[in-house]
């Protein structure tokens, strides 16, 4: 067939792969995978390509009908080899050699796809045209025994901090965004944004306080008179508070643990003590068993006794800094990003010792909660924006939940609820079931 190059036929002839070289010639020019328009971007397939335009497709290309060539190189084995999977190739629709009652990969038949555990970023964008038959998640977490109820979204930076008071029905999450945020528990929605002119360090709920970790200083705030208090003294960035028999103690970032008494005749917490030691920040603290335990950028883990505040023991078998600390049981947890979950226990002697460790990618922070059967649960956030749960004391894997970018704040509500929120400033609502969930979308 002669195509006219010089009417409105050259679009078609260009089309369908024509168009030769410049200066007029009218050649074909081979469909050779070599040419661009004819080739799936790679990056499309893996779901993360954000050329625009691509010089690539965006879709698939059509399986070829039988006795059709597919020009010189263009092997089954290529196929297989660009998109990552072995075997035949699995791009062809049925009929492919007569055989129409064959399944081929994800786009044929009822064949399941098997997942890879990331979050699909065409999917978060809500443009995801593969459905069911993508590759990746199509969801924010992996295990059935709890669902996400919720997303609160408002935060622009990093989520610091979240506290739900014991009987409250507001919900406070403090951010790097230098704001505390209000949410309705019975609606999900904001009710009130406060500017706090400072990034938010931790937030604690004790009592009718709920106090908020800043730089060089603690902002307490009396939930039911609405009465204020600022606490200073500390030197830098407040990155924990804990409240332990009638004191407030707060890590800084000068490596001190700064503690204050509440004053019933005064209403007004007063200093305490200042406990010294650690030669870096303090990040994490936790109380227990008549105990103040402290973790530190120094690598070190402290253990004071809150008769005495002395220091009793100190903990070096972390290699870097130890990010957060609980207890469960008899047992001490910490963890740090030297990749390790350790567990402690008192030896003969009454100090510390490690009986179990517990290798994981850069964990950032720990909880205990117990499951909708009671049974104890740890959640381990890491630096790969997932937070694994582990059933306690086997680490036995029991779901994943998965983020944009790291969880650094965990928190555990009533009635099998707990929160999480991450770097990119999200709240999301959880909650454990009894009953096998769905996905959570």
């Amino acid at each position: 067939m002669d195509f006219d190059l010089n009417g409105g036929n050259k679009r078609v002839f260009n089309r369908l792969g024509g168009g030769g070289g410049g200066g007029g010639g009218g050649s074909n020019r081979s469909l050779a995978p070599t040419d661009t328009r004819q080739k799936v971007c790679f990056h499309w397939r893996a779901g993360r390509c954000n050329r625009s335009p691509c010089p690539y497709l965006h879709r698939e290309l059509p399986g070829p009908g039988p006795g059709q060539g597919q020009g010189p190189g263009y092997t089954n084995k290529r196929v297989a080899e660009e998109s990552g999977f072995a075997g035949p190739s699995h791009r062809r629709g049925p009929g492919f050699n007569g055989n129409s009652s064959s399944s081929w990969g994800r786009f044929g038949g009822n064949r399941t796809v098997t997942k890879t555990e990331k979050v699909c970023n065409f999917w978060v964008d809500g443009n995801c045209s593969y459905g069911d038959k993508c590759r990746y998640l199509h969801c924010w977490s992996k295990g059935d025994s709890f669902s996400l109820l919720t997303q609160l979204d408002g935060h622009e930076k990093l989520v610091s901090g979240i506290a739900l008071p014991s009987g409250s029905d507001k919900l406070y999450t403090g951010s790097k965004d230098e704001s505390l945020r209000v949410w309705d528990c019975a609606s999900g929605q904001c009710t009130g944004v406060l500017k706090l002119g400072g990034e938010v360090g931790c937030v604690l709920s004790e009592g009718p306080w709920l106090l908020v970790g800043m730089p060089n200083l603690v902002k307490a705030w009396n939930i039911e008179t609405n009465a204020d208090q600022s606490l200073s003294g500390p030197v830098g960035q407040v990155y924990s508070l804990v409240v332990g028999t009638d004191l407030l103690f707060a890590g800084t970032q000068d490596g001190s643990i700064l503690a204050w008494r509440y004053n019933t005749a005064t209403n007004c917490f007063e200093p305490a003590a200042s406990l010294t030691g650690h030669s870096l920040a303090v990040v994490t603290l936790y109380v227990g068993a008549n105990r103040l335990y402290s973790g530190s950028m120094d690598k070190s883990i402290k253990v004071w006794s809150l008769d005495n505040l002395q220091c009793i023991q100190t903990l070096t078998d972390h290699t870097s800094v130890v990010m957060s600390l609980i207890c469960w049981d008899q047992f001490l947890l910490s963890c740090s990003l030297d990749n390790t979950v350790k567990i402690w226990a008192a030896g003969e002697g009454g100090n510390l010792e490690v009986t179990y460790t517990h290798k994981e990618h850069g964990v950032l922070a720990l909880c205990g909660v117990h499951d909708a059967e009671a049974k104890p649960v740890l959640l381990c956030s890491c630096n790969d924006s997932t937070l694994r749960l582990y059933d306690l004391p086997s680490f036995t894997e029991r779901g994943k939940i998965f983020a944009k970018q790291e969880i650094r704040a965990i928190h555990i509500g009533p009635g099998g609820i707990f929160f999480t929120g991450d770097g990119t400033g999200q709240v999301k609502v959880w909650k454990w079931s009894t009953e096998p969930a769905t996905a959570s979308s």
